[in-house]
C-alpha cells in the first residue's frame, strides 16, 4: 500500500509539545489546502481542509456537507452515540438548526452580552486579587477557568459550590485523548460525567416545575420547535452542550493569549503602554490559537473541490488552526501581532475561531467579552509574567488546551 504523504493532524501525540502549527503549515503547503490523509489509528482516512475558502464554502453548505451525519466530533463513534448526539444544536443540519438554536440565541445577542460585563468585570477582579500579592499562580485553574466558568453557570442558574464539579465534568468530557484529563479509559470516564451532567440537568427541570427559572435553562424548558417542548433528552443535551463548550472553549483561548503574551514580552508592552489596543489583541489571539483545533463535516454527495474528487460518505475534517494561518488571507501568519486588526481593519471577521456560516459559534460576542474583560483586568497587575515551569499542553486533537501553565510575576505590594 502507497503510503501518505502526509502527517495523520488526528493523532493526538502531535499536539503534546505545541509544535503542531509546524505540522498544518507543512500539510497545507504540500496539499494546496485539501489533503486526503490516511489515520492508522482508526483506520479511516478524511480529506483535511486547510485553506480559508474551501472552508468558507463548506460551511455555507451544510447539506452537503453535514455535521448530523456523523457529528462535528473528528472522532469515531459507535452509531448508538452518535444517534444520541444528533439531538445537539451544534451537530444538527437545517432546518432543525436554526429552529433549536432560536431558543436561546436571545441571551447572546450583542446588546445582552454588554449588560453582563459589570458582573464579568467583578469576577475578573475577583480572581485576580486572589493571586496577585503571591507573586505566582497555575494560570489555567486559578485564573483562566474562573471567569468562563462562572459566567456559564450564572447564565444557567447553577450555585457557584458547584463549581469545581462542573469543571472536573467538563475537563473529563472533553479530553478523553489525555489520561491525566480523564483517566485511563477516557471514553469510559467522558460518558459517566455526561450521566452526572444529564441528572444534574434533569433536577433541574423537576426545579422549574415548581419555580419557573428565568435564566437559559427556563428559556429552554420553556422553548418550543415546531410548537413542541423539548424533550428531556434534547434539554439535557443542550444543557451539556452549552456548559461544556461554554466554559472550556474560552478558558483555553484566554490561557493561550497569556501563553502567547509571556512568549512576546514586546507584544505584552505594547498592552501595557496602550490598553485601547485590547480587543485588537483578542482577535489576534483568536486567530492565533482557537479554541478547537478541527471540527468533522460528511460528505453527503459526490462533488469536486478543486480538482479533487470528493464522494458521498467521505470524512472531511476543518482545522480551524491551519485556516486561521492561511497566508493567502493573513501575511505572515506565524507572526504573533497585537496590532494586526488595528493596522488592517478589513481582516476584521476574517478569522474563522468561531466558524462560519450556520454553525458560527452562539457564543462569540460572550466569550470576546470575557477575554476582553480578563485582559484589561490582569495585564496591569501580574507585571513582568514568565514562566517557572514548561507549559504542559493537553494530548488531544479536537480542543486545542493548556493543561497546566505555572508562571510568576512581580507580587503586587498591599496599599
Amino acid at each position: 500500500m502507497q503510503q501518505c504523504p502526509f502527517k495523520n493532524i488526528l493523532d493526538p501525540d502531535i499536539y503534546v509539545d505545541g509544535s503542531h502549527h509546524a505540522v498544518f503549515a507543512e500539510v497545507r503547503e504540500q496539499s494546496g489546502g485539501l489533503a486526503y490523509i490516511q489515520d492508522p489509528i482508526t483506520n479511516v482516512p478524511y480529506w483535511a481542509v486547510m485553506k480559508r475558502s474551501i472552508a468558507d464554502y463548506i460551511c455555507k453548505n451544510p447539506l452537503l456537507f453535514s455535521s448530523q451525519a456523523k457529528t462535528i466530533l473528528p472522532k469515531e463513534m459507535p452509531e448508538e452515540e452518535v444517534a444520541l448526539s444528533r439531538l445537539m444544536l451544534v451537530n444538527m443540519d437545517p432546518p432543525e438548526h436554526v429552529k433549536y438554536r432560536r431558543i436561546v440565541r436571545n441571551a447572546f445577542t450583542p446588546k445582552a452580552v454588554q449588560g453582563y460585563e459589570q458582573r464579568f468585570r467583578e469576577v475578573a477582579k475577583e480572581t485576580i486579587d486572589k493571586v496577585a500579592s503571591k507573586g505566582e499562580c497555575e494560570f489555567v485553574t486559578e485564573v483562566a477557568a474562573e471567569l468562563p466558568l462562572i459566567a456559564i453557570m450564572s447564565l444557567c442558574g447553577i450555585p457557584m459550590e458547584d463549581k469545581q464539579q462542573f469543571f472536573d465534568w467538563t475537563n473529563t468530557m472533553i479530553f478523553t485523548e489525555d489520561e491525566d484529563m480523564s483517566g485511563e479509559d477516557g471514553i469510559a470516564a467522558s460518558q459517566a460525567a455526561a450521566i452526572e451532567v444529564y441528572a444534574y440537568a434533569a433536577n433541574l427541570a423537576e426545579k422549574h416545575k415548581r419555580e419557573s427559572l428565568s435564566d437559559i435553562v427556563g428559556a429552554l424548558l420553556d422553548g418550543t420547535v415546531n410548537d413542541d417542548k423539548l424533550t428531556p433528552e434534547e434539554f439535557q443535551l443542550f444543557f451539556l452542550m452549552l456548559i461544556a463548550a461554554g466554559n472550556e472553549s474560552t478558558r483555553s483561548v484566554i490561557a493561550h493569549g497569556m501563553r502567547l503574551l509571556i512568549e512576546h514580552p514586546d507584544q505584552l508592552q505594547k498592552l501595557i503602554d496602550d490598553p485601547s489596543l485590547i480587543p485588537f489583541a483578542v482577535e489576534e489571539i483568536l486567530r492565533y490559537n482557537p479554541a478547537f483545533v478541527q471540527m468533522r463535516r460528511t460528505v453527503m454527495e459526490d462533488v469536486e473541490i478543486e480538482g479533487q474528487k470528493l464522494k458521498a460518505g467521505d470524512k472531511m475534517v476543518l482545522n480551524w488552526q491551519a485556516i486561521n494561518h492561511d497566508p493567502e488571507i493573513f501575511e505572515n501568519p506565524e507572526t504573533f501581532d497585537v496590532e494586526r486588526f488595528k493596522k488592517k481593519p478589513e481582516l476584521n471577521n476574517q478569522h474563522r475561531a468561531f466558524g462560519n456560516g450556520e454553525h458560527f459559534c452562539i457564543g462569540a460576542h460572550m466569550s470576546r467579552m470575557e477575554m476582553q474583560v480578563m485582559f484589561e483586568e490582569l495585564i496591569p497587575r501580574l507585571r513582568n509574567p514568565r514562566f517557572s515551569q514548561p507549559v504542559a499542553f493537553v494530548r488531544d486533537y479536537f480542543v486545542n488546551g493548556i493543561k497546566s501553565m505555572n508562571i510568576t510575576f512581580d507580587a503586587e505590594q498591599a496599599s
